[in-house]
């Protein structure tokens, strides 16, 4: 949420009002629900769709045993990072608006670039993922997948999102967030029944103790796609990119913190469960082959009503993914144009444009956050027409976001707050805990840009859908 979008007073007396918090921003309405909203849109998301593919690759025990085991982290180094929304004291201490800014209040130095270019990189490629997706599912008979370019799909998705785009700030977006979370239960909750009707109609569980079997894959296949299976199961878990920001949308009393670790409680656990029936359903079904994208595999055609549906709930979902995760973006560009140029009108003026529904406050339109958003919209359509490897992507965003943002700055950051002493049994278990952590992200990355390459040897810009 953009400075200078904010009212700032200096009247104590006004300052202790309703209407205003500690800060002297005006109230903050969000609550418990708003936030775990949030945070289900951005978890539950493009991620689900490839957890199959990455448990057909670990196979019963090890997938299932990971899923776990990143959600347990997650939510454990979330907790720790909800602490640092405000500096020295969880109660009154100085608020950190954003993920960068805690950072800065926190550690300095270089850290405070780095996070930013690693939070901010992977914000813009969350984005393009958002938009990149299959848009064609079947053709009559629902034997073969129908052949047709995606790209027209794509481009009415980025003019939607232009116009959402020009929302203002992050606790505006509530209601999109809610709608989208409501569709990615759709979604996922329709693919758990393809899974469930599947396995019913062949009459037993595919899949085997070990992932997928030698001769379906060589054996150096085999490893980069398990490790690549790593990066998509951190990558459905990827939220803490926008956890500070989220936070900064929640009302206190309670402390926002105490708010933050219960509604980030209530997300991990639906969509750990979320997550362990649709990708242990989709496992079940297909076995080896479990498709890299669930409801776009070979097998999920008909009945054609219900896929609608479940495509429909996709793009709904996407929508307000899309803007989630790029709130963050335009506030970062619009705060920095506003201190670099504030003499500028064109940068800082709002012009006030009357809504044709009675009741309604009047629009505040400021050109350069229109110009902006609108260029920052096209750039991920077109590079997401020319992306043609979804899945692999997926991997590289989990791999290269997951230890620094999930893990390495909350750890650090939670150390710094609560003078933690070095060398003490709980420093030695927090750096063991991000040492472990940046390995699983190497081998993740490693297998995701195995596979990029492989895919690049095929690839052709532009081309039909298949």
């Amino acid at each position: 949420m953009g400075e200078n979008h904010r009212v700032f007073i200096d009247n104590p007396s006004l300052n202790d009002s309703q209407c205003f918090d500690d800060d002297g921003r005006l109230k903050r309405t969000g609550t418990f629900w708003t936030a775990s909203a949030h945070i289900i849109t951005a978890v539950i998301g493009s991620g689900v769709l490839s957890l199959a593919w990455a448990i057909a690759q670990l196979g019963w025990i090890a997938g299932p045993a990971v899923m776990l085991l990143f959600s347990i982290i997650t939510f454990y180094t979330s907790c720790l990072l909800t602490d640092c929304y405000r500096t020295a004291d969880p109660v009154s201490g100085k608020r950190n608006y954003t993920y960068t800014q805690a950072v800065g209040s926190l550690l300095g130095g270089y850290k405070v670039k780095l996070c930013g270019f690693i939070q901010y990189v992977n914000l813009f490629g969350v984005s393009i993922g958002a938009i990149k997706r299959s848009n064609c599912f079947h053709n009559s008979g629902g034997k073969n997948p129908c052949h047709m370019s995606s790209s027209p799909y794509m481009m009415m998705f980025g003019v939607a999102e232009i116009l959402l785009s020009q929302i203002p700030d992050f606790d505006q977006i509530w209601w999109l967030s809610i709608l989208a979370a409501v569709m990615s239960f759709t979604y996922s909750g329709i693919s758990l029944a393809f899974g469930i009707a599947k396995v019913i109609g062949i009459g037993t569980f595919r899949g085997s103790l070990t992932g997928i079997s030698l001769g379906t894959v060589t054996p150096a296949q085999k490893i980069w796609r398990s490790f690549r299976a790593l990066g998509d199961i951190a990558f459905a878990y990827s939220f803490s990119m926008i956890l500070i920001e989220i936070q900064d949308t929640v009302k206190s009393p309670p402390a926002e913190a105490k708010t933050m670790k219960k509604a980030t409680k209530l997300s991990i656990a639906i969509t750990t469960a979320f997550y362990m029936l649709c990708g242990c359903m989709g496992y079940a079904s297909f076995g080896d082959l479990a498709p890299d994208n669930l409801l776009t595999g070979f097998g999920f055609y008909n009945p054609f009503w219900l896929l609608d549906i479940a495509n429909a709930a996709i793009v709904i979902h996407l929508v307000g993914a899309y803007q989630v995760f790029c709130q963050p973006i335009f506030t970062f560009v619009e705060k920095w144009a506003s201190q670099r140029w504030p003499e500028s009108k064109t940068i800082t003026k709002e012009l006030k444009i009357p809504m044709p529904i009675r009741g309604y406050r009047p629009y505040k339109l400021n050109l350069f956050r229109s110009v902006w958003r609108t260029a920052f919209v096209m750039l991920t359509t077109v590079i997401s027409m020319l992306l043609p490897f979804f899945g692999d992507v997926v991997g590289i965003l989990g791999a290269f976001g997951f230890w620094p943002l999930t893990v390495y700055f909350p750890v650090e950051m939670y150390i710094e707050q609560k003078k933690i002493s070095k060398w003490s049994s709980r420093w030695i278990c927090l750096k063991m805990l991000s040492m472990g952590c940046l390995m699983i992200s190497i081998l993740a990355g490693t297998g995701s840009i195995a596979g990029v390459i492989h895919d690049l040897k095929v690839y052709k810009p532009f081309k039909t859908t298949y």
